[in-house]
């Protein structure tokens, strides 16, 4: 779950680069406009993986060892 929201947090991301850049919004452009209701699912789905991400700054890293080492 950590590294599918972190992929998404990314396009997010990216998407808000291309806006800030190129004043070009991929999301609406690909889902057929920003008030739709796919693009505010999008919109939404990248919302809750960033909030999902921002539990990775709390996070004990001492438990990942233990997880991955066995």
């Amino acid at each position: 779950m950590d590294r599918v929201s972190l992929i998404v947090v990314i396009l997010g991301a990216l998407n808000y680069a291309s806006m800030g850049i190129f004043g070009f919004d991929a999301i609406s452009y690909i889902f057929g406009g920003a008030s739709l209701t796919l693009s505010r699912i999008v919109f939404s789905v990248i919302g809750l993986a960033g909030l999902w991400c921002m539990s990775l700054l709390f996070r004990d890293r001492h438990e990942h060892r233990m997880i991955d080492e066995t």
